[in-house]
C-alpha cells in the first residue's frame, strides 16, 4: 500500500480537528470550586471558617499541626468513604474525584500562616 500526500494531509486534518474539539470540551468544563463545595457539604459540621465544631468533635482545619499531620490521600479516603464511629459520612456517590480534589485544596487553603 502506497501512502500518498493526500492521505497524510487528511489524517493530519482529522487529528487536528479531534485535538481542537478535545481542547474546546475541556475548556467548557469548569474547574470544581472547592470553596463552594465545602460550604454546601462540609460547613454544617466543620464550620464555615473550617475551625470545626466542638460539639461534633470535628477537626480545626486552620490548625497548622492538623494540616501537617493530615495527608491528602487520607483526606480523600475520609471524604469518599466517611469515618467509622463519627458523624462523617462518605461522599463517594455525590462528589467526583475532581470535586474531592477541589475540597482538599480548599481545606489546605484554610491553614493559618
Amino acid at each position: 500500500m502506497r501512502i500518498t500526500t493526500d492521505l497524510v494531509s487528511r489524517c493530519l486534518v482529522v487529528g487536528a480537528a479531534l485535538l481542537v474539539s478535545s481542547l474546546v470540551f475541556q475548556a467548557a468544563v469548569p474547574a470544581a470550586d472547592g470553596g463552594a463545595i465545602y460550604k454546601k457539604n462540609c460547613a454544617i459540621c466543620h464550620g464555615a471558617d473550617g475551625k470545626g465544631i466542638p460539639t461534633f468533635k470535628t477537626p480545626d482545619f486552620t490548625d497548622p499541626k492538623w494540616q501537617a499531620l493530615s495527608k491528602d490521600k487520607d483526606l480523600r479516603e475520609v471524604i469518599k468513604n466517611g469515618k467509622k464511629g463519627t458523624l462523617m459520612q462518605g461522599f463517594a456517590g455525590q462528589l467526583s474525584d475532581q470535586e474531592i480534589s477541589a475540597v482538599i485544596g480548599y481545606i489546605r487553603s484554610l491553614k493559618k500562616k
